[in-house]
């Protein structure tokens, strides 16, 4: 799962992003300094970051998140008062997504992060996804809502059926009926869309993303992405979530048979 990064002012703030955030969503990890928000981008996905203006790291922090990661949105979070607009209007200027009020938005600071987090545009950009794979049985569905909302991660058919209570076989043939994608090229899908996502980011290499998502190695997500969307691992870079879901559907979505 991805990990939200946090540099706040108190424990307290880190405790109620902690308690607003879903326990299946994104984990909440707290960093004390500039080099361990940058370890945590080199080792996971991350969905947002969480600032506060007053931090002593605040410019630090928003510049490496800027210069190196401008794809990952930026959440403020801290005690503004009402002299705080000159303070606010920085913020809105440097590209900051939402602002929370420490003391007022507590119980639902975790709900405003998720909603500009990475995951949550991916959702958004892939919205239409399930018409035009023709996902259309309730199973499909709920599915398809799985691997889109675990792009980050290795799913295994054998993992998903488990969740559902049903056999890998059973799964399978169900999820690919109706015309739809088999279940492997939809979670090549995902994985492409999350991949590119990343690659928007001038910090991160295609080494960096192969390692990060799992693939195996840069080649072979270069091959997963030419296979999905027709373009090298460089050229994801280039592309939105909509335009890789496009080139999925002009291309071909079953695996190739194995005789």
């Amino acid at each position: 799962m991805p990990s939200i990064a946090a540099l706040v002012e108190s424990r307290d703030a880190v405790s109620y992003l902690r308690r607003s955030l879903p326990k299946t969503g994104p984990s909440l990890v707290s960093c004390r300094s500039i080099a361990g928000l940058e370890r945590l981008f080199a080792s996971r996905v991350v969905d947002a970051v969480v600032l506060s203006p007053r931090h002593r790291l605040w410019r630090e922090a928003r510049s490496l998140v800027q210069e190196q990661y401008p794809a990952v949105a930026v959440v403020v979070y801290a005690a503004f008062r009402p002299d705080d607009g000159g303070l606010l209007l920085e913020c809105h200027s440097e590209g900051v997504a939402a602002a929370a009020v420490f003391g007022v938005d507590d119980p639902v600071v975790g709900e405003l992060v998720l909603r500009v987090s990475l995951s949550a545009r991916r959702r958004a950009a892939l919205a239409h996804a399930p018409r035009m794979l023709n996902l259309l049985e309730p199973l499909q569905v709920k599915v398809w809502d799985v691997v889109i909302r675990e792009a980050d991660g290795a799913l295994k058919t054998e993992a998903i059926a488990r969740r559902f209570g049903i056999s890998r076989e059973y799964l399978s043939r169900q999820f690919a009926a109706g015309g739809a994608p088999n279940l492997k090229r939809a979670v090549d899908l995902a994985r492409i869309v999350c991949a590119a996502q990343l690659l928007h980011n001038p910090g991160y290499t295609q080494a960096d993303v192969s390692r990060i998502l799992p693939f195996s190695s840069a080649s072979h997500l270069g091959r997963t992405a030419q296979r999905v969307a027709g373009v090298s691992a460089a050229g994801l870079a280039d592309l939105e979530p909509g335009e890789i879901l496009t080139r999925f559907v002009q291309g071909k979505t079953r695996s190739r048979l194995l005789w």
